[in-house]
């Protein structure tokens, strides 16, 4: 399980709306909150120039304004002890270093979510650490109906599931946040018709009849995953499978049912260091207007 929360803020209104979920989730797992702020100095610079004053007395009054401001922010929080940490660096950078320092550091950060060339908040910093953080990170899409002061009740965990051991490793992290904080789970396959087949003769197969054989292999499959979790104690456990493209299904679901957070795992690292998300995470994650926790898949557990 976690052992802290580390908050990222930019000093915005809009990266406060991760803080209803920061606060929940700190009280209900009794762990410790960093609230941090980077100070970039390539942002900082031009200000420097404009004022035309001292880099040392500008960096003490930035410094300053940024531990006020999180000090504000921390006195949000009950019932968990609030750190608060300003540092210089690139945001990206000094959010992945500081999360990677202790083992069991889940990262929460608003994104903006939008496609496009307006792709996420604080910039490409979202995107940035979704990829190269070994933290899992928490991820919830700034929008104008949610406020940043309202409570939250997560209620359930809808966990997606591809058939592979790796959409599997989020199963682990789902039990033991639904064990903890009381959430039923729901298990969710999307299944879709695959490329049109044809047999000897040419003949189109008899495609109603394919789609109930691909739905009735969906549905036994997230049912014995089911079992298997009700095996392990689990008590409220739920399957489904629905037709349609596996992004959008995953969005609709939770949407239908108030109070989700969607868990999924992306792939481990690759290359030079860095995620390889699939198309389906990040559709999901600009996309879903609920919070979206995205497990890392090498060492499911936190501290791994």
């Amino acid at each position: 399980m976690y052992k802290r929360v580390l908050v990222a803020l930019d000093g915005s209104q809009v990266s406060e709306h991760i803080l209803p979920y920061a606060r929940s989730l700190a009280k209900a797992l009794k762990i410790p909150v960093e609230l941090l702020h980077a100070i970039d100095l390539d942002t900082l610079m031009p200000s420097v120039i404009a004022q035309q004053g001292h880099y040392n007395e500008i960096m003490t009054a930035e410094k300053k304004n940024s531990g006020d401001y999180l000090s504000k922010i921390a006195c949000s929080f009950t019932g968990a002890a609030v750190d608060c940490s300003v540092e210089i660096g690139r945001a990206a950078e000094v959010i992945v270093d500081r999360a990677a320092a202790q083992a069991g550091t889940l990262i929460a950060m608003t994104t903006h979510g939008r496609s496009g060339v307006k792709r996420w908040l604080l910039g490409s910093v979202a995107e940035k650490v979704l990829h190269a953080a070994t933290n899992h990170v928490l991820l919830v899409r700034a929008t104008d109906e949610r406020k940043k002061t309202e409570e939250v009740s997560l209620k359930r965990i809808v966990v997606p599931l591809d058939g592979s051991k790796l959409a599997e490793l989020a199963l682990p992290q789902a039990a033991e946040l639904a064990r903890t904080l009381g959430l039923e789970i729901v298990l969710v396959r999307a299944f879709n018709l695959p490329p049109p087949v044809y047999n000897a003769d040419e003949y189109t197969l008899n495609l109603a009849e394919l789609l109930e054989q691909v739905r009735k292999e969906a549905q036994a499959y997230v049912e014995e995953k089911m079992r298997e979790q009700q095996a392990q104690g689990l008590k409220k456990v739920s399957a489904t499978a629905v037709e349609g493209l596996a992004a959008d299904k995953i969005i609709d679901v939770a949407r239908e049912n108030p109070g989700s957070l969607i868990a999924m795992s992306t792939h481990g690292r690759s290359g030079v260091g860095r995620w390889v998300l699939g198309s389906v995470t990040q559709h999901v994650v600009r996309h879903s207007d609920d919070p979206v926790l995205v497990i890392r898949a090498t060492g499911a557990s936190p501290a791994a």
